[in-house]
């Protein structure tokens, strides 16, 4: 019997966390002795009392209070609230298949040098806003290698959403950096596969994400994933992955081409040209990843909202902690979504 524990961070999700749970209480759970933690940010709209009047019913859910109020905290609590064999990280917006854990159990039964793995993302959209935001987050052109997004690729890859962990891989690479407020699944599979492990996705195993997204939200939470990543790249001494810099690097080619072109006119049509392709590239990719008919021009604004948050986010951390030495400012802390 392979103990497995599931450790959910979670703040004000009165309107998900028991579809989640019952998400969870469904699985197959042949051959698993499974915990469930929430850990909850002390919630103010009733997401404890649904928690509590579930582990009620269900001996394998328990509640642990986070006040700290940040995922990587919730993370670690979770995980270290019980003993476990395979620990699993889950959002309290997501409702896993119920075949998601046996199948991540087999993959890293069946293959030693695995230390996690996960599944593809489905996203639910709540409004058509954010489906078409959900279509530019699905789509290589709006997010690269997310793998586990695209479904372009099965197989080993560098990085998860809700991923299944050996024990010894915390044991070895220790816990989620508890100084990040962004990235800290992805700096955490950094140091696994750092550390030699593979991560794998599986496109058989399944998870769908209750999507609010608006564009001022989608705004906020890339600018801070791009600000966070330098701070990530900072404490590593290196660049975590390639497609993190190709915003940034957008970025420069805007700004400096423009002002070149303003200085030498021949300058100029090589710098419209290259804002011409990337024009083009953007309503291409938003015309085949657009949910509906019409609804192209809405997936082109959430490209370039992406593309241009993370890069002004990256220059922001590279400008804060490159460049004055300094740490993260508080208000910077502030969880958006």
């Amino acid at each position: 019997m392979k103990r497995v524990s599931i450790s959910i961070h979670c703040r004000n999700e009165a309107r998900y966390i028991e579809a989640c749970l019952q998400s969870i209480v469904a699985m197959d759970r042949t051959g698993m002795d499974l915990a469930v933690v929430v850990c909850d940010g002390m919630s103010e709209d009733g997401t404890r009392e649904i928690v509590q009047r579930m582990a009620e019913q269900h001996a394998l859910i328990r509640l642990v209070d986070n006040p700290h109020r940040t995922t990587p905290q919730a993370l670690n609590l979770g995980l270290q609230a019980v003993p476990f064999d395979y620990g699993m990280i889950l959002g309290a917006h997501a409702e896993v298949a119920p075949d998601y854990a046996r199948a991540c159990l087999e993959a890293l039964e069946a293959d030693d040098s695995l230390g996690c793995a996960g599944g593809l993302i489905e996203n639910l959209y709540e409004t058509e806003e954010a489906r078409a935001i959900g279509a530019a987050m699905a789509h290589p052109f709006g997010v690269g290698g997310a793998h586990f997004r695209t479904g372009a690729v099965a197989g080993r890859v560098d990085t998860v959403a809700f991923g299944v962990y050996r024990r010894e891989v915390f044991e070895r690479v220790g816990w989620f950096d508890e100084d990040l407020v962004r990235n800290q699944d992805d700096e955490f599979n950094f140091r696994v596969t750092k550390a030699g492990y593979g991560i794998l996705l599986l496109p058989q195993a399944k998870a769908r994400y209750h999507v609010r997204a608006s564009f001022l939200r989608l705004y906020r939470q890339y600018f801070q994933y791009g600000y966070w990543k330098v701070y990530v790249n900072i404490k590593h001494g290196t660049v975590t992955t390639l497609r993190q810099v190709v915003p940034a690097a957008w970025i420069v080619v805007l700004v400096l081409g423009g002002l070149a072109g303003l200085a030498w006119p021949v300058a100029r049509w090589p710098y419209l040209g290259m804002v011409g392709l990337y024009v083009l590239a953007s309503c291409m990719a938003a015309v085949k990843a657009a949910p509906g008919p019409g609804q192209w021009p809405s997936v082109v604004r959430a490209y370039w909202t992406l593309h241009a948050a993370y890069g002004l986010g990256y220059f922001k951390g590279a400008w804060r902690f490159m460049l004055l030495r300094g740490k993260p400012e508080e208000h910077s802390k502030a969880l958006t979504r």
